[in-house]
């Protein structure tokens, strides 16, 4: 029990802290520390211990029929209504809360992600939409009046040179933005992704908990064999369902845990270079900061 509910907390402390570091970039940087890491950490396994409390209280060993010398450990509530309560605090505390706040929370990180992308293509139309027209009409050269291309004047090739690396700038920045709306469609991918897993798996389990002990009789004879055995599988892959989705859909995430796999021998001699398809954090979660300053610095 303790086990499961770390899971779910954990689940709900990262939803809660990329809330925090994409849509308030700014503002986490203060407080989003590896001390505040390990107090998360350690606040979540305490309230865990905390609300399984109940299980080491009113759990004991009773002999297993027909044969008496086994024992299996059992649950002895002191009234059906106790019980009936403790699997529905289990069913908003572990499912239903968690599950909003995580869909919240990535509900809204992916509407920032889309307004970051839906920015990024507008710059990029409005850059394209400019080579198209080439910009503003350019003034005839015929009187000598300091036409930008002319390269009959002094330091005209000077400002060719400029023209030119300023172009390569463009493309460069074309280029880089196009990585990050892919990086950005993909981090909206795996968030829903992983929303559809957490209800995928820990669905099943909690309504069968609470379906047993409003009308044991009825859900003993529906559940019994191999459905029940299949949904504890089910909340059993539920553990090694993240790490899959994070090396599948993070490039990130595989070349980190390549390299510490790899050892640090190799690392050392191998020093990794960041990837070149996905942005660093730090500038996925600025998106917010910089097209609100680009707007709000323009003109009234």
């Amino acid at each position: 029990g303790v086990s499961v509910a770390v899971s779910t907390f954990s689940l709900v402390a990262i939803a809660i802290e990329r809330y925090s570091a994409i849509c308030n970039p700014l503002q986490s940087r203060a407080w989003q520390t590896r001390s505040h890491a390990c107090r998360v950490i350690a606040g979540t396994w305490a309230l865990a211990a905390l609300l399984m409390l109940p299980y080491a209280v009113y759990s004991s060993t009773r002999p297993a029929a027909p044969r008496p010398p086994p024992a299996q450990c059992t649950h002895h509530w002191p009234s059906e209504r106790v019980r009936q309560l403790w699997y529905v605090l289990l069913l908003l505390v572990l499912f239903f809360i968690p599950g909003v706040v995580m869909t919240v929370a990535y509900g809204l990180i992916s509407r920032e992600l889309y307004r970051g992308i839906r920015f990024e293509l507008d710059v990029k139309r409005e850059v394209a939409a400019q080579r198209g027209t080439g910009g503003d009409p350019a003034p005839s050269c015929d009187e000598g009046d300091g036409c930008y291309l002319q390269l009959s004047r002094p330091g005209a090739a000077l400002e060719l040179r400029a023209l030119g690396a300023a172009a390569q700038q463009d493309r460069a920045r074309i280029n880089s933005s196009g990585a990050q709306l892919a990086a950005k469609r993909r981090v909206i991918r795996m968030l829903v992704v992983i929303v559809a897993m957490f209800f995928l798996c820990w669905l099943p389990i909690f309504a069968a908990n609470t379906w047993r002990a409003f009308s044991p009789r009825a859900a003993q004879r529906a559940l019994s064999g191999t459905p029940i055995a299949f949904i504890h599988l089910l909340s059993y892959t539920s553990a090694c369902a993240n790490p899959l989705i994070y090396c599948f859909m993070n490039r990130r995430f595989r070349k980190a845990f390549g390299a510490t796999c790899a050892g640090w021998g190799c690392r050392r001699a191998c020093p990794r270079r960041p990837p070149e398809d996905e942005p660093p954090m730090a500038s996925a979660s600025l998106s917010k900061f910089s097209y609100t300053t680009v707007s709000s610095l323009g003109p009234p």
